[in-house]
């Protein structure tokens, strides 16, 4: 136990270190951009016939009046405080628009990571299972398929039949238009995730899928699964005690470390469907040039990215007794 909490220390100052290298990195990179915050968000028209007096007072709200290196030291102070300043573009807390758009991304998120894990692992089982046969030849065709499909062109696709020729499911946002938010029932939003959080899954069901399935064929071929047949055991019980016990581990480790591909995706999906998730405030805070939002958003979206890497390898060393008794890679 000691040492599960020594290796848990290290791995969250590993993750403070990296967050911290992961803001500067952002900050570089939006000071280094071309988009002019104030002609973005004002308009050029409304620009020209400003004042230099209006003009300065604008640059200064958006922090432009500064060099780079005291924007960044003021927003870490800040933020270091708890205060991630206000989002220039909602005119609010960035921790108050976060946690709105946060709470809708990890309802369409959790969905889609929990659907492909659970039905990834099952076609990687079933495709190991029937290595060479008609139904790994399907299963493994349709992942290689899906592995190079663009996940906004099958958002597109997938709106288009269901919500656009069928209309049975919405063509977009997370609740229906003109309903207010105490007669939105929880129905009514997981009505509006079902198409983003489908696409989700289908594109993250692959690469879990091919993993299974090399390991399902490493594992079936084996010598101790050999024996088990010599000795008479049925296929349904080989499968079930020694193949999925041993494919298990690795593709909890997989499907965790998935959650940036996750992430990753929901950004083209939710701008597809206008789901009005951390995506979508994260392609607005880019091309509006909304530092704060950004950074707050980049941050968070990291920190789920490494916690569920930090996760995975406690979970293999909680599991995985050789890895417990060696220390967790201490």
């Amino acid at each position: 136990m000691k040492r599960i909490g020594i290796y848990a220390g290290k791995n969250l100052l590993r993750i403070i270190l990296l967050l911290f290298a992961v803001s500067i990195l952002t900050f570089a990179l939006v000071s280094a951009s071309p988009i002019d915050p104030l002609q973005a968000n004002v308009g050029q028209a409304a620009l020209g016939s400003m004042s230099e007096e209006q003009k300065e007072k604008l640059r200064s709200y958006w922090g432009v009046d500064e060099p780079p290196v005291q924007r960044y030291l003021n927003w870490l102070n800040a933020f270091i405080k708890g205060d991630g300043g206000i989002s220039l573009l909602y005119r609010q807390p960035v921790t108050k628009v976060i946690a709105v758009k946060l709470g809708n991304s990890l309802f369409l998120m959790g969905l889609a990571w929990v659907v492909s894990g659970l039905v990834g692992f099952l076609l990687g089982v079933l495709a190991g299972v029937f290595q060479g046969r008609l139904p790994d030849k399907i299963i493994k065709g349709y992942s290689l398929v899906i592995a190079s499909t663009p996940s906004f062109w099958l958002a597109l696709l997938l709106l288009i039949i269901f919500g656009v020729w069928m209309k049975i499911l919405p063509i977009g946002l997370s609740v229906p238009i003109g309903v207010e938010a105490s007669g939105v029932s929880f129905l009514d939003r997981v009505r509006h995730a079902i198409l983003p959080a489908v696409t989700l899954s289908i594109t993250g069901i692959s690469n879990i899928t091919l993993h299974t399935r090399e390991k399902m064929i490493d594992i079936m071929e084996s010598d101790y699964i050999l024996f088990a047949k010599a000795r008479g055991e049925k296929t349904g019980s080989i499968i079930f005690h020694h193949g999925i016990r041993n494919v298990l581990l690795p593709a909890m480790t997989l499907q965790f470390a998935s959650v940036s591909e996750i992430i990753g995706g929901s950004v083209l999906v939710e701008q597809v469907f206008s789901y009005p998730g951390l995506g979508q405030a994260a392609v607005a805070a880019g091309t509006g040039s909304d530092v704060p939002l950004l950074m707050g958003i980049t941050l968070i979206t990291a920190a789920i990215v490494f916690l569920g890497n930090f996760l995975a390898n406690v979970l293999y060393g909680v599991v995985d007794p050789r890895i417990r008794k060696g220390g967790l890679g201490l």
